[in-house]
């Protein structure tokens, strides 16, 4: 028997918890006080995250602010691992951790079972966040299911000795100019470095590229009514089309998958001369660039301003700690606290009051030669013009999408016109 395809499985996850939550009902109501005592009894909660949400310094400073709390973290290895997770425990009725953190790009689907999660709105925490941020985690009726932690505005990190050994620029303005403001440009300069040094790739990723530029279409793949428009959008197609141009025909991408192995050491060997950059992109690349020298940021951006992740802090009902869990993440997601992750992992914040510190404007990263991070990235943020809208199978057709891309850019098993035929199938399959 084959294994499934990833696919595949996200769909049959995503099937059995709808079946699952709407047959059974809720546990409490989950309402619980943002500054609840924690009294003196010890308590041990559990923390699921996944990537780098720049935590571990602060669960050990809120353990000591609260010598009775035992904080036990969970983080997985990706997004989907942690979705995968939390879909199937979600539908099982236990196993989930106190707190768990949500993406964006799969929120969606869990706001259609609002009773598996506490009501976290509190007069303590109103008002502090973008209203967009807040606006995605809340209910038809009000109910706030999720505390926001950062957001992903982008640029581009680059690494500059690359950009060397091909005669182009390497200090941060010029290279924001010679990248330029559009797609154009930025697959243009590729080119250019392409043909100076053709044993290194421009880009990593197609399906990296293309997730920076669908982030900047209001809608792609449904209506805010629900109906599926993946396949028939021109916008998607023209994406589509062009990304995987300037990886095969032009010849810029390293035709790694991001977040695998190879993807990862590739940013020890050399493999690529550039990546999109979401503001908790730069723990991960200075994780996995450990050693090397030459990485650095510019502040510029194909096509404007973009957006891409961000994620959530969300209490289950089934837990057994959740006015605990509910003051953890509030504390958590404070402005001081978000701070204190950027300035660990590089994670923007998504809180009002923390975009207007001094604090986060003046950080710069010694890995990144010194950039000033707060600055590049609090004006990448003013550069988000378009939030797309994501509905409940947006997760499932990217995830689609990403594997349509990856069949031709990586695995090189299909032409982009075979590889879209199959999307259409699988997008049909939902």
């Amino acid at each position: 028997m084959k294994n499934p395809s990833k696919f595949s499985v996200l769909s049959a996850a995503a099937a059995c918890l709808a079946v699952s939550l709407t047959a059974c009902g809720s546990s409490s109501p989950g309402k619980s006080d943002v500054n609840g005592a924690t009294g003196s009894e010890a308590v041990t909660l559990t923390v699921g995250t996944f990537n780098e949400f720049g935590y571990e310094a602060l669960f050990k400073e809120y353990e000591a602010q609260n010598p009775n709390v035992t904080i036990q973290h969970k983080k997985a290895a990706t997004t989907n691992e942690a979705r995968d997770n939390l879909t199937t425990r979600l539908a099982a009725g236990s196993g989930l951790s106190d707190i768990e953190a949500v993406e964006v790009d799969w929120l969606p689907e869990l706001l259609q079972y609002p009773d598996r999660f506490a009501d976290l709105a509190d007069p303590a925490v109103e008002g502090r966040w973008l209203d967009w941020k807040a606006q995605a985690a809340t209910t038809a009726d009000g109910k706030l299911l999720g505390y926001g932690t950062d957001s992903g505005p982008e640029a581009v990190c680059y690494n500059s000795e690359l950009l060397r050994k091909a005669g182009l620029p390497t200090e941060r303005g010029e290279v924001a100019k010679m990248l330029g403001t559009s797609w154009d440009s930025y697959f243009d300069a590729g080119k250019k470095f392409k043909a100076a040094n053709p044993g290194s790739a421009w880009f990593d990723s197609a399906g990296a590229i293309y997730q920076g530029m669908s982030n900047q279409l209001e809608k792609v793949y449904e209506e805010e009514d629900g109906s599926v428009i993946a396949t028939e959008n021109q916008q998607v197609k023209d994406t589509y089309k062009q990304v995987l141009k300037a990886s095969t025909e032009d010849g810029l991408s390293a035709h790694l998958k991001q977040w695998s192995d190879d993807w990862a050491s590739g940013f020890q060997t050399g493999a690529f001369a550039t990546t999109l950059c979401p503001g908790w992109m730069l723990g991960v690349i200075e994780g996995n660039a450990a050693g090397v020298t030459g990485w650095d940021v510019a502040n510029v951006f194909p096509g404007g301003g973009g957006n891409w992740g961000g994620s959530y802090l969300t209490v289950p009902t089934q837990g057994a700690h959740q006015a605990e869990a509910k003051k953890l993440a509030a504390w958590l997601t404070a402005p001081e606290q978000q701070i204190k992750a950027f300035t660990a992992k590089g994670t923007f914040p998504s809180q009002k009051e923390a975009l207007e510190s001094s604090e986060l404007l003046g950080q710069t990263s010694k890995f990144f030669d010194g950039a000033p991070t707060g600055e590049i990235f609090a004006e990448r943020a003013k550069a988000v013009d378009v939030t797309p809208f994501k509905g409940t199978k947006y997760f499932a057709i990217n995830d689609a999408m990403q594997q349509a891309l990856a069949r031709v850019d990586v695995d090189k098993s299909d032409d982009a016109a075979s590889s879209w035929d199959k999307f259409v199938t699988a997008v049909k399959s939902l």
